[in-house]
């Protein structure tokens, strides 16, 4: 449980940095849009202690995916969930989802068909190249 917990924290760490650039990013693209044209100080560092956070909770569950024992299946409605409420609650908190039943529901489905789509594609890369490294064998023997 330590290596996981460790491996948890180490990829997290990494990854975390990446958060406020995002952040930068979204900023600058409503700013140049003219959906925003300033920023409270207060905001600026809520959404990027909590865009940081959400960065290091969703790299580090992939190590999910690390623990042998943990059927594949599991470990990806484990990781789904864990991203799942990692968004909503940090877009709640910066009150970037509106509250109500509406917003709720579209952006649980946006997640769910994302996500989806993101494994289907995963799956399909992993099933080729599976494949090819077949083949490859294959005619070694």
């Amino acid at each position: 449980m330590k290596k996981y917990i460790g491996e948890f924290l180490k990829r997290g760490v990494f990854v975390m940095g990446f958060g406020p650039i995002v952040l930068a990013i979204v900023y600058g693209i409503l700013w140049k849009t003219g959906v925003i044209s300033s920023l409270d100080a207060g905001e600026v560092v809520r959404a990027i202690l909590t865009i940081s956070l959400m960065a290091f909770i969703a790299a580090g569950i992939t190590m999910v995916y690390q623990i042998e024992e943990l059927p594949l299946l599991y470990a990806i409605l484990i990781h789904a969930v864990v991203l799942y409420l990692d968004y909503i609650m940090i877009y709640f908190v910066n009150g970037w989802l509106a509250s109500g039943l509406k917003p709720f529901a579209v952006f649980t489905i946006c997640f769910v068909l994302g996500y989806t789509l993101i494994w289907l594609f995963i799956y399909r890369m992993i099933r080729k190249d599976t494949a090819e490294l077949n083949q490859t064998l294959s005619r070694q023997n």
